[in-house]
């Protein structure tokens, strides 16, 4: 078999009913006015699987070279934990109406209910307008009898926590989150590799198609986590050539990087695959191993770097680069 390198991603858009007309400039395509709000960075998910844009392995799917390569682009603790299926999704978001209220099962109720993964997931807003904002929480407590009542009266959003948000602003969403992205409002996410939803509250609006969207009410009952808590949002002071953790929890860490010189990362104690996202300016992900298999990455691109290469630098173009860096810290399958 080839051996493996830094991968690079055909484009994986999709429509959606409350889209905007930011991700295909971000991505470099021609701007139209199909909603598209979502951009699957790195997608394993059956159906919408990432396919290879670069390279010998041009043409493969994620899910294939998980399966063939095994530890290698997985790393050997994440194998052991999650076999041959690749354990992420990362996406770009883009939101010019309100997406849906929602909640996400846990693993235990996932498996149980789907066969899936849980999802639990963070966000950094790449850009926010003047009004943009989003919900995270509740902001009082309620019981899973006025739950229901609020939903059906279509009041659920009074007793949501309402964040206005800005560029650089981070949430950790757990699964059990009752959540929604407000309008104007375009978010990184990582988040385990599972496409479960339960859509609580959309409303009142039709799907692309015409007819009103399926809610979940009643599944998402036992899956909400109504416990108020104190805040909602990350605090987190960056630093110049040095990573900052955003996110550290058993199924992803999520770090961010400014650099302004060529910044040695050396990952092989993590045992883990590392996903990079650019966020603002130029940067190249050089492998140790071979220089000659670097990719550059522009704002909004996203490579994966194979568990075997996760010796690498950071080089910006010109002046800064901000990146976000994303693996699975194997200290949590001890």
């Amino acid at each position: 078999m080839e051996r493996l390198y830094p991968l690079l991603f055909e484009q994986n858009l999709f429509e959606k009913v409350w889209g905007g007309r930011r991700l295909k400039p971000l991505k470099g395509l021609p701007a139209d006015d199909e909603p598209i709000g979502e951009s699957w960075e790195v997608s394993a998910v059956e159906g919408k699987e990432s396919v290879v844009s670069n390279g010998p392995l041009r043409g493969k799917t994620l899910r294939k070279l998980t399966t063939d390569y095994g530890a290698d682009l997985l790393g050997r603790k994440v194998q052991e934990m999650y076999g041959d299926r690749f354990p992420l999704l990362i996406k770009l978001i883009d939101a010019e109406k309100d997406l849906s209220v929602q909640v996400h099962p846990d693993n235990d109720l996932a498996m149980q209910r789907h066969q899936s993964l849980g999802k639990t997931e963070m966000w950094f807003v790449m850009d926010a307008t003047e009004t943009a904002f989003l919900y995270s929480g509740f902001k009082s407590r309620i019981n899973k009898e006025e739950y229901k009542r609020r939903v059906e009266d279509g009041s659920i959003t009074d007793v949501l926590q309402r964040h206005e948000v800005k560029r650089g602003d981070v949430f950790f969403l757990p699964a059990g989150r009752i959540h929604a992205i407000g309008g104007g409002t375009m978010v990184a996410e990582v988040q385990q590799s599972s496409d479960v939803t339960y859509r609580i509250f959309d409303y009142n609006r039709p799907g692309l198609d015409g007819r009103p969207r399926e809610l979940h009410t009643e599944l998402a009952e036992d899956a909400i986590d109504y416990t108020v808590y104190n805040s909602y949002l990350t605090n987190y002071t960056e630093r110049v050539n040095k990573p900052v953790a955003l996110t550290e929890c058993p199924y992803f860490t999520v770090k961010i990087h400014n650099v302004t010189r060529a910044f040695h990362r050396k990952l092989f104690k993590y045992d883990s695959f590392i996903a990079y996202l650019c966020l603002e300016g130029e940067c190249a992900v050089v492998p140790v191993s071979d220089k000659n298999n670097a990719v550059i990455l522009r704002r909004g691109g996203t490579c994966l770097v194979p568990a075997c290469d996760a010796d690498l630098h950071l080089v910006p173009k010109d002046q800064t680069a901000k990146i976000l860096e994303v693996y699975i810290d194997n200290k949590h399958f001890n």
